[in-house]
């Protein structure tokens, strides 16, 4: 039971480790500048490290010291914790665009006419050779460790399950597993909240002083402190490693099976068998569409975790903690409701194989049309000035752009302003402002004197916002309903592979079940749906003649895709 209740926090804490980089994706990408494809191939990177491994390690079971190889691993998972904060404290402070000149910026972003060249050599100043090459680093740095996570993490499941359902009478097994596979749910639930935690601190919390930060997190050009997370995460899988080096090889049954260990001959003969065993379950009509079911549903599954929390984010112009903490107390849950509804059916009208795959049908086409309203619901694109709102009531083709051509703009200065009008506009310069209003704590009021904004001529700092949040809860309940209804199908579609395969295939099946949803779900999905978010891209971040990460999306079609 101690072996259980270890196991248990070993793995929520490699699933906080893991799950972490989901929940602060968008705020890495708007750190280092990456595409969203770059961000999804960083978060299946893991399972790289994962597949190569997996079959040959448990295919190694109770030959090794079990216990000893899932300390090793645990070690490891909290070492790639370790090496993705990293780059937080290799590469210098955040840098951003203001109006006001601070200790971090002397310059400006107001409109001022009357100074040319003051702007080319303010957007290169930030080019050196040094900068690309860190940024080269960065991702380094961070895939190593994200292949790094993956090893460490092949013997810690396969292992801790073998070893329990040994040593652990028949009575009790179930029930001890049934424990661990909650647990598996419940760790990404804890990871989103987490990061709902740290990314409401600045990101150089321990660089700078919080007096001089002069963002709230509702600031589009905010960056959380997500690094905070990978070493709170990563310090509590070290603790959790150390109980492994002391258990035993093989423990006594527990009472209620007689009391015997076992060792399993090695023979030659296994590999030989091989491939009968592989084309014969391959060629199992019905192992094969299952699987092939649950592969499309985990890709989706796979996508919709690494970019959820960004899509909320821009959709409903809501902060990346606000996001994270919504998908992790009401998205997550709901899907652990629904795998235990789905098993709890099971047992109770103790169904055939054909009633359990008419459950898993009416599951699907139930969450198909509750997802279906989804598409609908959101926000439309915000009006930006140059990028997608042209005004028409200022003379010539390229109306704002022109108007904000005299001031001399720097090309990718990012500090958005809301006109009075309605119109958001990339920084205050491009609105044509001069001049800026403070607070007494030198935070900013707003800007006045700008040419580019019909009226008054004011805008107050930050984004206009989607300004749709009436739609956001019908969504959140939507989508937490279509995820339920979706997993109730999770038991059903186990049962019909292990009870429609030989017995004597069981694990084995298992075993290439997992493999294919690794390489055909798990590693392509993230990388795919951050392709196709990268085309709903509207206005990229330029860093040193390179695409950086996206400014702003059309909304429209980002919901769609």
């Amino acid at each position: 039971q101690f072996f259980v209740f270890c196991h248990g926090l070993l793995q929520l804490s490699q699933l906080l480790v893991s799950g972490y980089l989901k929940s602060s994706i968008s705020t890495i990408e708007r750190r280092y500048g990456l595409s969203s494809q770059t961000s999804g191939l960083l978060a299946s990177f893991n399972e790289v490290g994962n597949t190569l491994l997996i079959v040959f390690v448990s295919y190694l079971g109770s030959r090794v010291h079990r216990p000893r190889l899932i300390g090793c691993g645990a070690l490891l998972v909290s070492l790639a914790g370790f090496l993705m904060a990293l780059p937080h404290f290799l590469t210098g402070p955040y840098e951003y665009d203001s109006s006001v000149a601070s200790t971090s910026s002397n310059t400006t972003d107001l409109c001022q006419p009357g100074a040319p060249g003051a702007w080319a050599n303010m957007s290169n100043a930030s080019c050196t050779p040094h900068a690309s090459r860190e940024n080269h680093e960065v991702l380094l740095v961070m895939f190593v460790a994200q292949a790094l996570l993956g090893i460490g993490g092949v013997p810690i499941q396969p292992f801790g399950i073998s070893y329990i359902d040994d040593f652990a009478s028949e009575r009790n097994s179930p029930l001890y597993l049934g424990i661990l596979f909650s647990l598996t749910v419940i760790g990404p639930g804890v990871a989103f909240m987490l990061g709902s935690a740290m990314l409401r601190f600045y990101v150089d919390i321990d660089k700078v002083s919080t007096a001089e930060v002069q963002l709230t997190n509702k600031d589009p050009r905010w960056v959380g402190a997500w690094w905070l997370g990978f070493l709170v995460a990563s310090s509590l899988a070290a603790l959790c490693a150390l109980p492994y080096f002391f258990f035993p090889r093989e423990m006594p049954k527990e009472v209620g099976g007689a009391l015997h260990t076992h060792h399993t001959p090695w023979c030659p003969l296994v590999l030989s068998g091989f491939p009968v065993v592989l084309l014969r379950n391959l060629r199992h009509p019905v192992y094969l569409l299952v699987v092939l079911a649950q592969v499309n549903i985990s890709a989706m599954v796979a996508g919709l975790a690494t970019f959820m929390g960004k899509f909320l984010e821009r959709q409903f112009s809501l902060t990346a903690s606000l996001a994270n903490m919504i998908i992790g107390a009401v998205n997550i849950p709901g899907a652990m409701v629904g795998i235990v509804v789905g098993g709890a059916i099971l047992k109770r009208f103790q169904m055939s194989l054909r009633q359990c795959s008419a459950l898993c049908v009416l599951g699907m086409l139930l969450c198909l049309l509750t997802a279906f309203p989804l598409l609908f619901l959101g926000c439309p694109t915000q009006k930006v000035a140059g990028v997608t709102h042209w005004d028409s009531s200022v003379p010539g083709p390229h109306g704002a752009v022109a108007c904000g051509a005299r001031c001399r703009c720097p090309e990718g200065g990012f500090n958005p302003v809301c006109g009075l009008d309605g119109v958001e506009y990339t920084s205050p310069c491009s609105a044509g402002c001069s001049s800026v209003a403070l607070r007494p704590d030198s935070s900013v009021l707003n800007y006045t004197g700008c040419s580019c904004i019909g009226g008054p001529g004011a805008a107050r700092p930050g984004t206009c916002g989607t300004g749709c949040s009436h739609l956001f809860v019908p969504f959140v309940v939507l989508s937490c309903l279509a995820g339920i209804l979706a997993s109730t199908s999770h038991t059903p579609s186990f049962m019909l592979i292990l009870r429609s395969i030989q017995p004597e295939d069981k694990s084995f099946a298992v075993g290439i079940q997992f493999m294919l949803l690794r390489v055909l779900a798990w590693m392509p999905g993230p990388v795919l749906y951050g392709s196709a978010i990268d085309t709903s891209c509207v206005l990229w971040e330029r860093r040193c003649e390179r695409r950086a990460a996206c400014r702003y999306y059309d909304n429209t079609l980002f919901r769609h895709r």
